[in-house]
């Protein structure tokens, strides 16, 4: 299958905003920080004076300051950025109508009516990196290729400000002496494993035995051989392309560390109250409840439960969660954050099978109080009407960067 597919990722984004926004910060050691007072301390991005003394995405505050005396911290603003993405979105637009989003600052980009990566592909990139640059004073690296897995390899290749083309006439040269671990969705517990089959690089991934993958990875074996291969065949899909839910969560990070039980129980119970009203909006019950939790020294444990009957309350959520949270968690250490997920969703009108050994009536009868509190919610604010034991403190944090759309799985 010929086609061209572009992969656009801009540089160093928050940063390039910020500095942006302030000129005086150009040229700097300048990288943007969730806030520490609301434990999201680590460095979200740093522009590239700062990477060159060694500042990386993901460090801790405290750790990027060690090693760039000199860094400038500035507090992120989504709503810029999620501004600027829009206005780059729009320059994507003058090229295709096929654009999808993968996170704020990233996008593949499908052109039409044409095969030709070397030519078209190539001049089509130059001209987006030279107007978003001339308009929005971003750069922004480009990847050309004939599948999207090599048009977002090709955009990491180089940067910044620069397009990258990975042909079907050069892929093997330019793609296959690359780690593993630059491919997509080749994570470090991946190339762990991979390492142990003596697969170091893409093209040793590309050359291993396909049966073999499968037996290793499952299902993902397959794909990521498919990956480095070129094979794969994945659609840019549609802008406003809506994925099948498959799971409706919410979770964040404290102010404070988790000390007890009872504090646990409060933060579920909290973050159940989104949890229901989202599987509301999209008209589903969860069939299972899902619990994630990470210690304050980053560890992290995930456990799931059955439910005996699909739900759509906040109560029903929390309390499977904080029963599968007391028969597992061992209190080695406080927790940071917590998650909690309703999972395996089916409609909320498909029928159910009923059993002697619950009571249905009292169900129903909190389902229309959950349906009440929603509809009040709805027309006055999410914080109109809410259960008491929730009035208080709950030490979640208040930045909201939670609520950031970040990337989702890539489209098959």
């Amino acid at each position: 299958m010929k086609r061209v597919i572009l992969h656009s990722d801009l540089n160093c984004y928050y940063a390039s905003v910020e500095m942006n926004e302030h000129p005086e910060l150009k040229g700097k050691k300048v990288a943007v920080c969730g806030s520490t007072e609301n434990r999201h301390g680590i460095v979200l991005t740093a522009s590239y004076p700062a990477k060159r003394c060694g500042v990386k995405t993901g460090m801790a505050n405290w750790q990027a300051r060690q090693a760039c005396p000199d860094l400038i911290a500035v507090d992120p603003h989504y709503d810029l950025y999620l501004k600027y993405s829009k206005i780059v979105r729009n320059i994507y637009r003058r090229f295709s109508e096929t654009i999808e989003p993968f996170g704020m600052d990233e996008s593949w980009i499908s052109l039409p009516f044409t095969d030709d990566v070397e030519g078209i592909g190539y001049k089509t990139a130059e001209k987006i990196r030279h107007i978003v640059f001339d308009e929005t004073g971003l750069t922004v690296s480009v990847g050309v290729s004939f599948s999207k897995i090599f048009a977002k390899l090709g955009s990491d290749i180089k940067k910044p400000d620069a397009v990258t083309v990975i042909s079907q006439n050069c892929y093997k040269e330019k793609v296959w002496p690359l780690p593993v671990s630059d491919l997509l969705y080749v994570g470090p517990a991946t190339t762990r494993k991979l390492s142990k089959y003596s697969i170091h690089t893409i093209g040793d991934l590309a050359n291993a035995d396909p049966l073999l993958m499968k037996n290793w990875f499952g299902k993902n074996g397959v794909m990521l051989w498919n990956f480095a291969n070129g094979t794969e065949a994945a659609e840019v899909m549609p802008e406003d392309y809506v994925m099948p839910v498959k799971s409706v969560g919410h979770g964040t990070t404290y102010v404070r560390d988790l000390n007890n039980n009872y504090e646990v129980w409060l933060v579920l119970y909290e973050l159940a109250q989104d949890v229901g009203h989202r599987l509301r909006v999209h008209e589903l019950a969860a069939k299972a409840v899902e619990v994630t939790v990470r210690d304050n020294e980053l560890g992290w444990r995930q456990w799931q439960v059955q439910l005996p009957y699909p739900t759509q309350s906040p109560l029903e959520i929390a309390t499977a969660g904080y029963d599968l949270f007391l028969a597992r968690y061992d209190w080695n250490r406080p927790i940071r954050a917590l998650t909690i997920r309703g999972i395996n969703p089916r409609s909320e009108n498909e029928p159910i099978q009923l059993d002697v050994f619950n009571d249905y009536q009292r169900r129903i009868k909190q389902q229309k109080v959950d349906d009440a509190i929603d509809s009040i919610r709805n027309r006055f604010g999410v914080n109109a009407i809410k259960p008491a034991i929730l009035m208080g403190d709950l030490s979640m944090a208040n930045d909201k960067c939670e609520t950031v759309i970040m990337p989702s799985p890539m489209y098959q």
